[in-house]
């Protein structure tokens, strides 16, 4: 059920952009460490497939972290949690910028990622409270606008600033910005005291609902495919594209305008007809990651593939909102586990596409990976449009 707060002091948009600076801090460091891989791989004296490691430590703690802080947070003050995560946040990129061997940043990487899935979580039910019911996955668009803009403006300075002073100045600027949405969410975000009837094991009735799992699945498979083929980018640009490392940036930033315009627009149909527009989604995504393939031997056509993957990117708003229609009354493990699900694709994706070039297949293979992944959570939208109790084309309605 759609929830709202009591009247607050500040403009909603004011309140979303609050929310949004942690999606900013949290996209950066999530896509800027895939970007910046050669360059810790070589600081370290490991191989790139080692380094995924790194990347597949972080989606290991959001994965973990998600469900186990939503469900301890359920009965204390949203706004109280959100500060409390961030804050844990900045402590766990702080680290990883100091950390002084590959296990050491492993682990730190791991820490790093516990908080992820429960704030994007929160936010989202915190954005989808001030706004009417029809207005919802426009509302957590707005949130995933920081993630989006992160791939345009955060990962391409990051990159740059890792490959002029070091890659350790990543996770350092990171931290930073974690710091400064601790101080925006007291200023501006109203308090959201706790449901009296939130519990522990309430939130936990969430996971016996066939159609949450059904919706995680889907995010989980469908959404690999993006990170099979962001995570190599780089390494493909330079060893198959034959770019500039000076031009990584930019491709960086087009995959990131392609995310903003896709958490721009989509969500505008998908509050029409979320299960068709997450289909179509997965569809799409499936064509523009096999694009890529033949994509790569000129900088020009891998641009207008990396923009089109980049707008497949809003599945991940879009699952959000079907979350909030299938898990009734545990909103908030629902809404965190979604992004363990985009996590554990998050880890899948660059692990299968990792093997594939490990065993022989070359760079390119990573999109031959990410349309086979695409396809597997299509799959898992279709069984869940299957079983569905309701008519999939009215627009989502909140139980």
């Amino acid at each position: 059920m759609a929830e709202h707060t009591a009247p607050h002091r500040y403009p909603v948009g004011l309140v979303h952009f609050a929310l949004a600076l942690g999606g900013f801090a949290i996209g950066t460091t999530e896509f800027a460490t895939m970007s910046l891989l050669p360059i810790f791989a070589k600081g370290l004296n490991i191989d790139a497939p080692t380094a995924g490691h790194v990347i597949s430590a972080y989606a290991l703690g959001v994965v973990v972290g998600a469900p186990l802080l939503a469900v301890a947070a359920a009965r204390f003050d949203r706004r109280i949690v959100l500060v409390v995560l961030m804050a844990l946040f900045a402590a766990g990129n702080a680290l990883s910028a100091l950390a002084p061997n590959f296990h050491s940043l492993l682990l730190f990487r791991f820490l790093a990622g516990l908080p992820h899935g429960a704030y994007f979580g929160i936010a989202s039910l915190v954005a989808a409270s001030l706004v009417p019911a029809d207005k919802r996955t426009q509302a957590v668009g707005r949130i995933m606008l920081g993630l989006t803009v992160a791939t345009i403006v955060g990962v391409p300075f990051a990159n740059w600033l890792g490959q002029a002073l070091g890659w350790r100045w990543g996770f350092g600027v990171v931290a930073v910005l974690a710091l400064a949405t601790v101080a925006m969410v007291l200023a501006f975000v109203p308090r959201q005291p706790a449901d009296p009837e939130a519990s522990p094991m309430g939130e936990l009735q969430a996971l016996k609902r066939g159609r949450v799992w059904l919706t995680l699945a889907t995010g989980a498979i469908g959404f690999g495919g993006l990170f099979a083929v962001y995570t190599y980018l780089a390494s493909t640009l330079t060893e198959v594209t034959g770019a500039s490392a000076t031009m990584i940036p930019v491709v960086l930033a087009v995959f990131g305008v392609g995310m903003t315009v896709g958490n721009l627009v989509i969500p505008r149909f998908a509050d029409r007809a979320l299960m068709p527009t997450a289909g179509l989604l997965l569809l799409w995504s499936a064509a523009a990651l096999a694009l890529y393939t033949v994509s790569t031997g000129h900088l020009w056509s891998i641009l207008i593939a990396v923009f089109a993957v980049g707008l497949g990117g809003a599945l991940g708003t879009v699952l959000q909102t079907r979350l909030m229609d299938v898990a009734q009354e545990a909103q908030g493990l629902a809404a965190a586990l979604n992004h363990s699900a985009f996590n554990t694709a998050n880890a899948l994706g660059p692990w299968l596409g990792g093997m594939a070039i490990a065993a022989g297949y070359g760079w390119t293979s990573t999109g031959w990976v990410g349309a086979a992944l695409a396809l597997g959570g299509f799959l898992f939208w279709a069984i869940s449009v299957v079983t569905s109790d309701g008519p999939v084309l009215r627009p989502a309605v909140a139980h």
